[in-house]
């Protein structure tokens, strides 16, 4: 119980929740560097997956290239490619390139991965369909295969994003800031109040993160999609 009343006592004190180290400050910090890492990652990944899933083409070199980054750990990325930034930034290059490196690596296998099991995963009797509709390749994706793939393509982003939030507090230890700040500093001080703290600021955003990207799901998803689904679920 000490614990807890360590942890509560953190965060309920005023004293945290203001100044440029103030909890607002690094909840900032925090959701701008996961947001910009998962922006850069959806960039990357899913015309990749897009394009294995949609002409078939190179999937094996691409999933087990994903699957190969997925084993990468993030603080041994940060690690490795810090030298590279520091010198070509010093102050940004050590302290935001390098997490923002790293959160891009572990987003990306999930979103290609997931973006190419979904268009894969759409019934190819639609395509041809829409082929002899008259649907050319671009029409066939956006019209027939994406929304179909939605769902799919949703939950990968969605487990990116929430591994980002999660993991992003490494970047604390080669002195970024966000939530991650509290635990490198509450370790150093032995401020257990503070670790824990930083702990259920971490938790509260990760599942803040998840109740938002569900929501973005449910809506991106088609109506249609939407019915079986639950038409499914009841049978």
């Amino acid at each position: 119980m000490d614990v807890v009343n360590q942890t509560v006592a953190w965060l309920t004190n005023p004293v945290n929740w203001s100044g440029p180290n103030g909890i607002p400050v690094r909840l900032g910090e925090h959701i701008a560097i996961s947001g910009v890492s998962l922006l850069i990652a959806l960039a990357i990944a899913l015309p990749i997956g897009l394009y294995i899933g949609h002409t078939g083409k190179h999937t094996t070199v691409a999933v087990n290239s994903a699957n190969l980054w997925r084993a990468l750990p993030s603080l041994a990325v940060i690690a490795i490619v810090l030298p590279i930034t520091a010198r070509i930034d010093p102050d940004a290059g050590f302290k935001i390139y390098p997490t923002i490196i790293a959160m891009v690596v572990l987003a990306v296998p999930p979103i290609i991965v997931n973006t190419y099991s979904g268009l894969a995963g759409v019934d190819r009797d639609m395509l041809e369909a829409g082929r002899g509709q008259g649907m050319n390749e671009r029409q066939i994706l956006n019209r027939v295969e994406l929304p179909l793939a939605v769902p799919v393509i949703a939950t990968g982003t969605r487990s990116a994003a929430i591994q980002v939030v999660a993991t992003a507090t490494l970047g604390a230890v080669f002195g970024f800031g966000g939530l991650g700040r509290y635990l490198v500093n509450g370790i150093s001080q032995n401020d257990k109040g503070q670790i824990f703290g930083g702990v259920v600021l971490v938790a509260g955003l990760v599942l803040v993160t998840e109740l938002g990207f569900a929501i973005a799901q449910h809506f991106l998803t088609p109506r249609g999609l939407r019915i079986t689904a639950r038409a499914d679920a009841a049978t």
